[in-house]
């Protein structure tokens, strides 16, 4: 089964680069990948949107967010566990965008 790609544009918190934001999100896109893309998991993770259930629902799950601790613990605060979950965090905040894409993209060997 293919891996659901979540990607995170930290549109308020702006603890990422915006040049790793964007080379992300435009790697996903030449790559042709099929992506969901959200403004700000944190804002989702305050209001409790139901949608972090959605998007946790189908697995193998990866993430490019920022640090995997902070991405479960908000997930966790919106009711929604993914500890359990084939779930892989990608960390744009202190990773290269080539990193990030390559995690994304592949599968783990």
């Amino acid at each position: 089964m293919a891996a659901r790609i979540l990607y995170c544009h930290c549109a308020y918190a702006r603890v990422v680069p915006p040049e790793t934001k964007d080379a992300v999100l435009d790697g996903l896109a030449c790559a042709e990948a099929e992506f969901e893309a959200v403004p700000d998991l944190c804002e989702m993770a305050a209001r409790k949107d139901p949608r972090l259930a959605e998007l946790a629902a189908g697995e193998p799950l990866r993430i490019a967010a920022c640090y995997p601790r902070a991405v479960k613990w908000l997930f966790a605060s919106a009711g929604v566990n993914i500890e359990g979950k084939a779930a892989v965090i990608l960390n744009m905040r202190t990773e290269p965008a080539e990193r990030v894409l390559e995690g994304l993209l592949h599968d783990e060997r």
